[in-house]
């Protein structure tokens, strides 16, 4: 297990010219992140938030699983996820909701707030609250953009893999099919073992660079709230302009994935020898003309 760097009072410049290019996790202590971390008490969100609707997660388990959906989705009052969220034990499990941008959607906590100003504003895209009962756990999974977790208050311990690692982390789109990442089964995902595995913990005031395509997988060690703000690391047009989540892959990727099951299609005409010859040079081209020695 790697730990990841932690680092305190770094500069938009130090961030933005030494750390940034190195598109690796890190821990960013000391940052002003406002009134937030005091403030944000069970009882203030709940009278600030109130009576308006939001759409949330619930499972009967903390461990949540995109792949085989143990969740549904329901509409509560903000004030209420809230409360429930907070209580040690309760009958069903919340995650939060996925929220556009905070400032727009919930206006009287703006000023409680700072996002770090890493990034340029036009290259914004979203903040989501994240709003996590104890115990919970979300899958593991990668994001198109670059992402600051901001933990406002609670604790969260944040397990992430290089996108180097995918092939041993059995995909399924952008999740891993690996829920268990602490005592995976080998006998079913034997390659999962060759995974590096890279940890944090993450304290009120604490804010994580997560970069874009680096797995990550959250569980909430106590109730908190936090802040996701991702951004546009590439050019606007290089994004899906219908993704509203902002987790579709991008266009150029999406085309590729297109062209490889036409490609695929074709070759299951062939007999299976000739089929899995040319299945194999098609990975050592891919690999010689696609795979980059930048990254280690």
């Amino acid at each position: 297990c790697f730990p990841v760097p932690r680092l305190e009072g770094v500069s938009q410049e130090q961030f933005m010219e030494h750390l940034y290019p190195q598109r690796k996790p890190l821990v960013l202590e000391g940052i002003d992140l406002g009134t937030c971390t005091s403030k944000w008490t069970v009882d203030y969100l709940s009278q600030i938030g109130g009576r308006k609707e939001v759409k949330i997660h619930v499972a009967a388990v903390a461990q949540m699983d995109f792949i085989s959906k143990n969740f549904v989705y329901r509409t509560l009052p903000f004030g209420k996820l809230v409360q429930r969220a907070s209580e040690e034990k309760h009958k069903e499990f919340f995650i939060s909701e996925d929220v556009a941008d905070i400032r727009k959607q919930f206006p009287l906590l703006e000023g409680d707030i700072k996002f770090p100003k890493f990034f340029k504003e036009e290259q914004f895209f979203s903040s989501v609250f994240r709003i996590s009962s104890p115990g919970l756990q979300l899958w593991t999974h990668y994001d198109v953009m670059d992402n600051f977790l901001i933990q406002v208050t609670g604790k969260k311990r944040v397990v992430l893999f290089s996108p180097r690692d995918a092939q041993y982390l059995y995909l399924s789109g952008t999740k891993s099919e690996v829920l268990n990442v602490d005592n995976p089964d080998l006998a079913k995902y034997p390659l999962f073992s060759k995974a590096r595995r890279y940890e944090c913990s993450l304290k009120a005031g604490d804010v994580l660079f997560i970069p874009a395509l680096w797995f990550h997988n959250v569980v909430s060690e106590e109730f908190g709230v936090g802040v996701n703000v991702f951004w546009k690391h590439l050019p606007s047009e290089c994004y899906d302009k219908t993704d509203t989540y902002g987790n579709k892959d991008p266009t150029a990727a999406s085309r590729a994935a297109q062209i490889l099951d036409r490609a695929l299609k074709t070759l299951a005409e062939l007999p299976e020898e000739y089929r899995d010859f040319y299945a194999r040079r098609m990975v050592l081209h891919i690999q010689d003309k696609a795979y980059s020695k930048n990254f280690e």
